[in-house]
């Protein structure tokens, strides 16, 4: 019989106990800043029903869905021969479910839902996985964490200061140094009215969003086929000749370009009263004004946010922005929210290539107890139970093997302190600790123990 060697889908991971006290280490370093900005959890199904999904992420999104195939004879009614069905047509015959995508999508939907249960403005957490189909390659998998902040139910441009406050902080934490790039959605439509293509809109952002991925000349390309015309592509000259300005002389240009565009203004005037609140946070990280940051998913209609490692070659590892609409499309009207998301897989990536990751961090057990069988391991027991009750990760070997066996295992997990506790331990209430790391050891009772562990 053949035996087949197991593997997984390409595109995900297995994760070890060392990657996973990692991953540990950034959802408690980045839930502990929401919890201090009052931030609230909640959890979401790993499945939507596919027509709250489809539509929200653009074309692109909309292919890069994960659709479930309905249960039991999905083909039954179905007209397969139909050659002029598009692939998503048809897939929303076949399926009527679909992963999650993003966060922020199943969010709203969850706020409509349960609106009546909620206080408003609303400020939630959420730290999920999601799914997308794409091609797989380094800092992008096709099952991924994020860990989501959004404030709904308020216009208020001090949420965005608020998020770029809590990314600054996070960030600071990791010892990441980044740079928080902002834009707007309505200075970018002011900017399309401008080259005379306000009804491309969609198209001219799906475009402008892959500049610092595939160049100028290739966006100017995908615009054309886009439909965008050559004449509306050269006014973009002076937004393209930006780079190098400051955000203020940026404002300043943008202000003239757009005079004409009272969307584009009111888009310039949100930014300057958004970096205004930020100018009291004492930030440890630099904002950047960045005119061709679009942010590829159609549901954004105001402030949009990406945060960049300064010192890792990687893609965004954050982002994230203002959305008007979302909750209108599933029948509550007028209820404004903004997120951020951080992508935990690539926060991972970078302080691993940083070497940022805290050393304590992979010895989360302190003590080993050595196994000498019968007596001596049942008194071994009570004083295990009472480092564990005191809040010290301890175990036991759990076989009477032979001290040398016991004591590899305490080096190959790097536990720094081992325990004896056999005949002579028993008999005068006493307890033998070995440091691993400089071999030295102690008698002391358990009193004495408890003091050890708890100051190291």
């Amino acid at each position: 019989m053949n035996i087949v060697k197991p593997s997984i889908p390409k595109g995900t991971r297995d994760f070890t106990p060392t990657e996973m006290m990692r991953r540990n280490y950034i959802f408690d370093t980045i839930r502990s800043v929401f919890h201090e900005h009052a931030y609230l959890p909640i959890e979401t199904p790993s499945m939507e029903n596919l027509n709250i999904l489809m539509g929200k992420y653009g074309e692109e999104g909309d292919r890069l869905l994960f659709k479930i195939l309905n249960s039991g004879d999905f083909t039954k009614g179905v007209d397969f021969s139909d050659a002029e069905k598009s692939v998503n047509k048809l897939a929303t015959e076949i399926c009527e479910k679909g992963l999650r995508y993003d966060l922020t999508v199943p969010f709203a939907r969850f706020v409509v839902q349960h609106q009546n249960e909620l206080t408003f403005p609303f400020k939630r957490y959420q730290m999920q996985p999601v799914w997308r189909a794409d091609r797989p390659q380094k800092g992008r998998y096709r099952e991924f964490y994020q860990c989501d902040a959004d404030i709904i139910g308020s216009n208020a441009l001090l949420n965005e200061a608020e998020l770029i406050e809590i990314t600054d902080e996070i960030f600071t934490k990791f010892g990441i140094r980044v740079t928080i790039k902002v834009n707007n959605r309505k200075i970018l439509s002011g900017i399309a009215e401008m080259i005379g293509a306000p009804e491309k809109m969609v198209d001219f952002c799906t475009a402008m969003d892959k500049l610092d991925k595939i160049g100028r000349d290739n966006v100017c390309a995908e615009m054309v086929e886009r439909g965008i015309s050559a004449d509306a592509i050269t006014k973009l000259d002076a937004v393209f000749n930006m780079t190098g300005l400051s955000t203020q002389e940026k404002l300043d240009m943008l202000e003239k370009l757009l005079a004409s565009s009272e969307t584009g203004l009111q888009g310039i005037r949100e930014v300057r009263e958004m970096l205004a609140y930020t100018q009291s946070m004492d930030l440890q990280n630099s904002i950047e004004l960045d005119i061709t940051l679009a942010r590829g998913l159609n549901y954004y209609t105001g402030a949009i946010f990406e945060v960049k490692a300064n010192d890792a070659a990687m893609g965004s590892i954050s982002g994230g922005g203002r959305y008007d609409n979302l909750t209108g499309i599933f029948g509550l009207k007028n209820m404004s929210g903004v997120g951020i998301s951080y992508g935990a897989e690539r926060i991972y990536d970078v302080l691993n290539e940083l070497n940022l990751f805290p050393d304590n961090i992979l010895n989360p057990v302190k003590v080993l107890f050595i196994n000498f069988g019968g007596e001596d391991e049942l008194y071994a027991l009570g004083a295990l139970r009472t480092l564990r009750h005191s809040g010290i990760a301890a175990e036991i070997y759990p076989d009477h093997a032979k001290i040398g066996k016991q004591m590899t295992y305490a080096n190959n997990k790097g536990i720094p302190f081992v325990i004896m506790a056999g005949e002579n331990e028993r008999n005068n209430k006493i307890l033998t600790i070995k440091n691993m790391e400089e071999g030295t050891q102690e008698a002391l009772p358990i009193e004495k123990i408890l003091e050890k562990m708890t100051s190291c």
